[in-house]
Parts: C-alpha cells; structure tokens; sequence
C-alpha cells in the first residue's frame, strides 16, 4: 500500500509518500518563517496554501510513484492552528476527490509516535514527546495512546523560542538557544517545576527573564535552560516507564533533535536497562511521512471519513483517538501494515 501524507499544523507545510513497509519514498517540505515574533496563524496559512502544490508535485516525481498506485490520502486533523490545518486538509479533499481516493485523518501526536515505533522496532514504547506545542509522556492502553504526564502551560518548544525570541533571536529560537548551550561555561540556578507526572515552564520563563535583567551571560542562560528544562523531561519520561515496567522510551517532535536531551535521556536510560530511540532530524520535526505512514496503519484500521465529516480538531488530545491498529486490549501490539 502506498500513502501520500499532508502536514499542516504550525509553521511546517509537508508531504510524504510512504510505502506499507514504511519506506519514506519521498519527503518534500517547506517551512514558514515569519520576519519577526513567532508564528501568525493566518500567514503560516497562506504560506502553506502558496507552497502545497509545488510540494505534492516534488514529492510524486520524487517518489516514482504513479497517483494511481496511492491507495489513500492521510492529513493531520489535529491539534494544531486551525487556519494551519484548514490550509492541509483542503489540500487533502482536493486530491482525494480529483484522485478518487479515500480520506483518512491523523492525529498528529500519535503519527510522531508512530513513525519512531516502526522505525526503531520496539513493540510497545513509551513516548517522550517534545514539540512546539505539545510536552506529553504518552503510551498505549486499552485501544488508545493514553498520556501519562504533559506540560500544564507552555510546550517546551513554544517556551524556547518565546525565551529566544526575547533575547534577540528569530524563529525559530530552539536551534540558536542550542548554540548559545554549547558555548555556556556557568549554570545558573533555575525553577525547576514538576508536579507528579506533569511539567510547568512559566515559572521557569519568568526566572530565566530575571537572570537576563540580572546580567547573566546568554551563553550561560542557554545552558542552564537547557540543562533544568530536560531534567524535568528526564524525570517524567523514566517515571511513566517505571510505572508501566517499560524498557522501551521513543523521541518525538522537533525539540528531540537537541542533542543535549538526546544525550541527557540515554544517560537517564542507561543504568536502568532502557532502549532509547530518536528518529533522524527529518522524522523528529513535523513531516507529512509521518502522516503517510499513520494513513497507512489508521486505513488498515478502517480509518477513513467522508469529504463533507473532515473537519479539522485544533484542540484534539492524543487520547481522543482510537488506534485500532494496535492488536491486544491493553498494551503490546505489533503495527499492521497491508
């Protein structure tokens, strides 16, 4: 089976094409990038709506692919930025409709996991998940991926690049705080807010603003950051992997390609007999192969809706989604490709 994949639900337009044994056959994508601040909603969505055509176009010819080989058209339906999202799925009716394929919705929490699962080979991994907008431990029970912990205000992508954006930079402002990191010498004292299985960030915000008042070098601010705010995702991955008695932990979302957090979860994971798995960069951050392959597995699932039902869910929770896909009433499964 092959499946093309839209991605549309922050700053990233993408498509993919992906085959049933989850080769990525081709990953065309283009990123918004705003002249100041962070994301505008309504300009992510324009830029999107300019740049999708040359996209499926790039990724068909690159894939070798004939439309009439692909069996399906996955899109993102939530959570995201609603203008973001309406930009893909109207993308995503258009060639199911001209093509005459079925539509299938994702949700773009689960396809993160999904594509770090096949990849790595694990049967049942627990997911740290780091992105823009989503800081959540998740796994799977009882025919949905469940979340065992999250953020309780800002994702630890949108908390980076708002502490970025203040100090100068541009978006986005994880990578150029990850630089700033590696040439930090001193280690401020910084909140550190964990509260059970869940994490805060805004306190953590405030404090870091009061060390730049104070003087503190942005070297040194960076790296301290870096170092309390993944702690605090250390911490909550390994304790959602003691409670389930997992040995299995996947990265997921853009902020998993730091590599500090990658290096600090395999320290965390090392003396306690844990396999960690982190996609390549291109998997981490928002893509429509990872869409395509999340199609494929909700379509062998009997995952499909109607043109006139693919309405899009800004707010749609990880939980929210069933994942038919996964064989066994409560943990375990392996994925199902036709």
């Amino acid at each position: 089976m092959v499946v093309l994949g839209i991605e549309s639900t922050a700053h990233t337009a993408s498509v993919g094409v992906v085959d049933g044994s989850a080769r990525v056959r081709s990953l065309a994508t283009d990123m918004y990038r705003p002249a100041h601040g962070g994301i505008h909603p309504r300009e992510a969505a324009n830029h999107h709506a300019e740049v999708f055509p040359e996209l499926v176009e790039r990724a068909l010819v690159s894939s070798g692919v004939d439309v009439t080989e692909i069996e399906a058209i996955a899109f993102s339906q939530g959570p995201g930025l609603g203008p973001c999202l309406r930009s893909g799925a109207t993308v995503a009716r258009t060639l199911a409709q001209a093509w005459e394929k079925p539509l299938v919705p994702v949700n773009h929490c689960v396809a993160h996991l999904e594509i770090a699962r096949v990849l790595s080979g694990f049967r049942d991994p627990v997911l740290l998940y780091a992105s823009g907008g989503n800081t959540q431990v998740v796994a799977f029970s009882n025919g949905r991926y469940r979340v065992l912990g999250e953020t309780l205000d800002l994702g630890i992508g949108n908390f980076l690049d708002k502490l970025a954006l203040s100090l100068g930079a541009t978006f986005p402002g994880g990578p150029i705080l990850e630089k700033w990191a590696r040439e930090g010498r001193d280690v401020e004292a910084l909140p550190y807010s964990v509260h059970g299985m869940d994490v805060s960030f805004s306190g953590l915000f405030t404090a870091a603003r009061a060390a730049v008042a104070r003087g503190i070098r942005k070297e040194d601010l960076a790296l301290s950051v870096e170092l309390t705010a993944y702690a605090m995702l250390c911490e909550i991955a390994e304790r959602g992997l003691a409670h389930l008695g997992s040995r299995e932990l996947v990265l997921g979302g853009g902020v998993a390609c730091n590599a500090r957090l990658r290096a600090m979860v395999e320290a965390m994971a090392a003396p306690r007999g844990i396999r960690v798995y982190s996609p390549p960069p291109s998997l981490c951050v928002d893509n429509g192969a990872m869409i395509a392959w999340n199609g494929i597995l909700a379509h062998a699932g009997g995952i499909t809706t109607e043109i006139e039902d693919s309405v899009v869910l800004p707010r749609q929770r990880t939980d929210q989604v069933d994942a038919p896909w996964r064989a066994g009433p409560s943990s375990g499964g392996e994925v199902s490709p036709p």
